[in-house]
């Protein structure tokens, strides 16, 4: 999962221009065309949000915004690589998102086999099931 970290214009739901939605739009056929790109979206400014804090069986709600903006997340790819290092690459290729200094992180999501003997013959029918039921949508 490829991160776009929120900054302070970013948060304050400043929009970005035709221009860079333009070296966007290329950029995420360049990743399309090369079957990298799965998904990938921009987000609203954390004002918008809330988050939810658990404690055993409570849940508390937190209405958005959310303070350290250089720990939010603007938007997101979910690609599909061979490594991080082709992740790296890709990111070094991607147009600067925000009209200032930014930060793109790099996160792998977790697979079915990196839980070990947790994810049990049924757990992993579960997930089948799942990923079965909500291909295509």
């Amino acid at each position: 999962m490829v991160l776009v970290k929120a900054t302070a214009e970013s948060e304050t739901g400043g929009m970005p221009s035709t221009e860079l939605l333009t070296a966007m739009g290329k950029f995420n056929e360049s990743l399309v065309e090369a079957g990298v790109m799965q998904a990938g979206e921009g987000l609203h400014p954390s004002s918008k949000g809330k988050r939810i804090a658990f404690d055993g069986p409570g849940r508390r709600v937190i209405d958005g915004p959310f303070a350290a903006t250089g720990e939010l997340v603007a938007g997101f790819w979910i690609w599909q690589v061979k490594d991080m290092d082709e992740a790296v690459a890709w990111v070094k290729r991607c147009p600067n998102p925000m009209t200032g200094p930014s930060e793109i992180e790099i996160r792998p999501i977790f697979e079915a086999a990196d839980f070990g003997e947790a994810m049990t013959p049924e757990l992993q029918q579960m997930e089948q099931r799942m990923r079965d039921s909500t291909a295509g949508r």
